[in-house]
């Protein structure tokens, strides 16, 4: 077991940008809004860990952390890094592929239950799976499988892998297009390239959008996507908000409705990395608009709400993880509309690669390398 050294970096932040509100007819206009000062520390929880990609947190002060790499550890309160659990399934690790997302059943504390996203099969045929088990000290038992993404692909790209509970107990996950089958997105009878819902045991609610399979497949939400890796649920407002990578620029920020087509690749704000079109259209009757894009890209990864206490300037903010420009977005919202955008915690000066918001009320961030850092935010 690794322990590792509790350090602290204290910083003062004034909060003041630019933002882009989108506006389904006009496109994006800028406006620029200033906040108040928040006064916060940032204090290293954990480092070493090899391409952390999500956290989750234990009743007594523990964490989960899924590595990329295959892998979740066990982090104490402390910061002592425990070895791999046991029991869980081994991942196609390859290119965006591997162990994604860590998540504790809405009654954990009676069933100590655990959900796990990650890319499963071979480099011919792999797709985004979720598992259940019982978490026992450091081992998963009575492990299972409750969904796999069909169809397979070939490619080890653009899984998606974020999921979600909702209030009434089903759990929803995003997923990616495969990169090379960017058609299927807009195939409803697909499952790249969507948000899908199911029961927490893998079956279909009787109210999803499609669950006769008359229209499309009946695990479908929404389709239309790219390469999903945020989604959180708004507990006030019971709104879902989702983003997703562009190609070469046209990352969005979406509210998730059922049924509804957010566009790719028939719509989209972005251009092939060549610079070549993806499609002649930037919008289209039909295809829901986002409530923000970027462009350039900023490689949005990992998304949390914040609903705590301990920064009450904060209340209502979404928090996104950037790739490419190694910060984080705070987004400021009003009855669903976005108002502001700034770029905060700069000086980790890091690939993020999530975002969460602890039951203590502070945030966390998880930056992306093979001595990645768990890092939490707390007021100074």
């Amino acid at each position: 077991m690794r322990v590792l050294l509790f350090v602290t970096v204290t910083i003062f932040a004034m909060v003041a940008t630019s933002i882009r509100a989108v506006n389904a007819a006009e496109g994006s206009s800028a406006q620029t809004l200033t906040s108040s000062a928040v006064d916060y520390e940032l204090q290293t929880v954990a480092e070493g860990l090899d391409f952390p990609w999500s956290i989750a947190f234990l009743p007594n002060g523990d964490y989960l952390v899924a590595l990329r790499v295959g892998e979740v550890r066990r982090i104490s309160a402390a910061g002592d890094v425990g070895e791999p659990l046991s029991g869980l399934p081994s991942s196609y690790v390859a290119g965006q592929g591997g162990y994604f997302d860590i998540m504790l059943d809405p009654n954990f504390e009676s069933n100590q239950t655990v959900y796990l996203s990650f890319a499963h099969g071979t480099p011919e045929a792999n797709g985004t799976r979720i598992v259940k088990g019982t978490l026992n000290d450091d081992t998963v038992e009575n492990l299972q499988t409750i969904y796999t993404v069909a169809p397979l692909k070939d490619t080890a790209v653009h899984y998606g892998g974020k999921m979600i509970f909702l209030k009434d107990g089903t759990l929803m996950m995003t997923t990616g297009d495969g990169f090379e089958y960017r058609e299927a997105a807009q195939d409803k009878f697909n499952q790249l390239g969507k948000i899908i819902r199911i029961n927490s045991d893998g079956t279909v609610p009787k109210d999803n959008p499609y669950a006769d399979g008359a229209n499309g497949d009946p695990k479908v939400w929404s389709y239309g996507h790219r390469s999903p890796q945020g989604l959180v649920l708004d507990s006030k407002t019971d709104m879902i908000y989702m983003h997703e990578h562009g190609p070469k620029g046209g990352d969005e920020l979406n509210l998730v409705l059922p049924a509804r087509n957010y566009g790719w690749s028939a719509v989209t704000k972005g251009v092939n990395y060549s610079g070549a079109y993806v499609s002649p259209l930037r919008s289209a009757p039909g295809v829901e608009e986002p409530l923000t894009y970027w462009v350039p890209s900023i490689a949005p990864s990992g998304l949390a709400i914040y609903e705590g206490a301990a920064f009450p300037q904060w209340q209502g903010d979404l928090f996104i993880g950037a790739l490419v420009d190694q910060d984080v977005r705070q987004i400021k919202m009003q009855a669903g509309k976005v108002v502001s955008e700034t770029s905060v915690f700069t000086e980790i000066a890091a690939r993020i690669r999530d975002v969460r918001v602890g039951p203590d009320g502070y945030l966390y961030i998880l930056t992306d390398s093979d001595s990645g850092k768990v890092i939490r935010v707390v007021p100074k």
